[in-house]
This record gives structure tokens, C-alpha cells and sequence, in this order.
């Protein structure tokens, strides 16, 4: 068996995990403003999370996938030098017994390493974000230093102008400008919501 064919048969886990990672995510970001967010959150918004995350600005596509294709030549690099008996690739790749191993169970170690490298790569990304981007929202709320550039309307002639925190298939989670509450608001109230643009963006229904 070949290192590439034992990565193959660890991708199926590979979605379950980035979903664990996305909820584990917007939970540390959200905790640090007093909120659960998976009380407020459905099935569907917890499948997609990773996807939301990946998608919410390139450079963290970029990141994920700089992390992804390390994770993957590292171990395959130790891997080839392994299999020509490199001593320095051997020791790095921990394979003390490597001489009574056989080639499957040398490929299966690097397979182990791979996983375990790029999960613990993705634990530190996916913590990483969550919880700069939760210090970073509660500075802004502390320093007053949010930008305001929503406006919400409630089809009844009420407006707020807010800083919109967040959303899913359920609700709209943002701070109203002069205001330090953060409301946690259903779809079905909202109108709809307008950019300092002008461009209107209807909740769905």
C-alpha cells in the first residue's frame, strides 16, 4: 500500500472533522461575546460551518490549503527518504524498529502522521481564528471603534443602523449603533438589510 493510498482512505473522516473544527470555531468566537451559538444554530448550519468559515475571506481558503499540502509532503518527503534507508529520515519519522517493519506497516506510520500533523495544524487554525476574531469584535465593542455600515429594516418604518456579528438560517446576531446590547433577532422580523452601498440583500424566507 502506497502513503498516498492511505491518505485516501482517511479522507471520508476528513468533512466530519473540518465540521467539528468549524462548530468548535464559532463556538470560541461567539463564547467570548456571551453567546451559545449552537443554541441558535440547526443541522444544516453546523454541516456548513467549515464551508462558511473557508469561504468567508481567500486568505483563509489560502491558509487552509498552504496547511493542507504541507501536512501532505511533509510525511510523503520522510516517507521516500524512509524507504531509501535515510538515517535522518528514519530518526525524524520516529522508526526506531524500522528494519523488522514491514513496507505496509511503515506506509500505515506515515499515513498515522500525516493525520495526526494536519489535526493538529487544523485544531490550531480553526482556534486560531475563532478566538483572534472573538478578541478582536470584543476590543471593538469596549473601544467603540465597531463600524456600523448595515441598516436593518423591520417593515413596520423602524430602522437600526448596526454592526452585523453574524448569521445563519435562523437568525441575525448584531450590536445597533449607540447601543451595547447585542440582539439575536429572527429572520421572519427583517425586511431587509441594506449596505452603506445601498445594495438590498432580502432575508430569505
Amino acid at each position: 500500500m502506497k502513503f498516498s493510498e492511505g491518505i485516501q482512505r482517511s479522507l471520508p473522516f476528513g468533512y466530519l472533522f473540518l465540521v467539528v473544527m468549524g462548530i468548535l470555531k464559532e463556538s470560541v468566537f461567539y463564547y467570548q461575546i456571551g453567546i451559545n451559538i449552537l443554541k441558535y444554530s440547526t443541522i444544516m448550519d453546523i454541516l456548513i460551518s467549515p464551508i462558511a468559515t473557508l469561504t468567508s475571506h481567500p486568505v483563509i481558503l489560502i491558509a487552509l490549503i498552504i496547511i493542507v499540502v504541507s501536512s501532505f509532503a511533509f510525511p510523503s518527503f520522510l516517507s521516500r527518504q524512509a524507504n531509501k534507508n535515510k538515517k535522518w529520515a528514519l530518526k525524524m519519522a520516529s522508526l526506531k524498529d524500522h528494519e523488522n517493519m514491514t513496507k505496509e506497516a511503515i506506509e500505515n506510520h506515515f499515513t498515522n502522521m500525516f493525520v495526526r500533523f494536519l489535526a493538529m495544524m487544523l485544531l490550531s487554525f480553526f482556534l486560531g481564528i475563532g478566538w483572534g476574531e472573538g478578541m478582536g469584535l470584543t476590543r471593538k465593542i469596549r473601544e467603540n471603534r465597531l463600524k456600523y455600515d448595515y441598516t436593518i429594516n423591520y417593515g413596520d418604518d423602524n430602522a437600526d443602523q448596526v454592526h452585523l456579528i453574524g448569521s445563519n438560517s435562523m437568525y441575525y446576531i448584531y450590536l445597533a449603533k449607540g447601543s451595547k446590547i447585542i440582539k439575536i433577532v429572527p429572520l421572519g422580523s427583517i425586511k431587509s438589510i441594506e449596505l452603506t452601498h445601498n445594495k438590498k440583500i432580502e432575508p430569505s424566507e
